[in-house]
């Protein structure tokens, strides 16, 4: 079973005009909070899935989060984090970022950069709450590099192809999708920048690149 999500169907929120939260645009895939629905409060462990666009100087002051498995991919332009258990790190195109928050932690996220930042930062819930807060940077993941988050049991695929390339879905019982750029068909359906797709029961299902494309698939345990 595969249900289909379109990028222009996403809650907008923030301000990309002057103002309290100015340079700060954001689309929400999940309901989101003053966009609530609940009719997409989440699938499977996957919470949040938010596209991010800072313009320079603009950025999330600081602000709390706990029991939040919080991964982040940075699409363009340089993302600077700092953090109440003391890591500061600037996390750049092609970088994974994740920020376990367990009982509680406080960050900052920030565009000090010169050029217009976009990154994707999905929200999981972990498989048990509270602990001590974790912090993991991984520059340049390489393609087809999974990346583990046993916290939520799910695996995070990046997959970057040239068009005409095909790619494996992963068989497990739960696989979001999420098209960074380009456009790919998946199981008979074109899938543009922005679009997402959330699949049960995954079997035997592939991605065609139709453009150079970069995709973001999890791996899910269970939904």
């Amino acid at each position: 079973m595969m249900d289909v999500r379109r990028s222009g169907d996403r809650f907008r929120g923030g301000d990309p005009a002057p103002g309290v939260s100015a340079g700060i645009e954001t689309l929400h895939a999940f309901s989101f909070g003053r966009f609530y629905d609940p009719g997409n409060l989440r699938f499977g462990p996957v919470l949040a899935c938010n596209e991010e666009r800072l313009a320079p100087g603009a950025g999330f002051d600081e602000h709390p989060h706990s029991h939040t498995e919080i991964v982040t991919w940075v699409v363009e332009g340089e993302l600077t984090h700092r953090d109440s258990a003391g890591h500061a790190t600037v996390v750049r195109a092609g970088d994974v970022q994740h920020l376990g928050s367990a009982a509680g932690v406080r960050h900052v996220e920030r565009n000090d950069g010169e050029h217009p930042l976009t990154f994707i930062q999905m929200w999981l819930a972990p498989l048990t709450p509270g602990g001590e807060p974790s912090y993991t940077h991984v520059a340049g993941i390489a393609d087809s590099t999974p990346y583990a988050l046993p916290e939520a049991g799910a695996m995070l695929h990046v997959r970057r192809q040239a068009a005409g390339e095909r790619t494996a879905v992963p068989d497990a019982a739960g696989v979001y999708v999420h098209v960074v750029r380009g456009e790919v068909r998946l199981d008979g359906e074109l899938l543009g920048e922005g679009d997402s797709a959330r699949i049960t029961e995954a079997d035997g299902l592939e991605l065609l690149a139709l453009r150079d494309v970069e995709v973001l698939m999890w791996e899910l345990g269970a939904v």
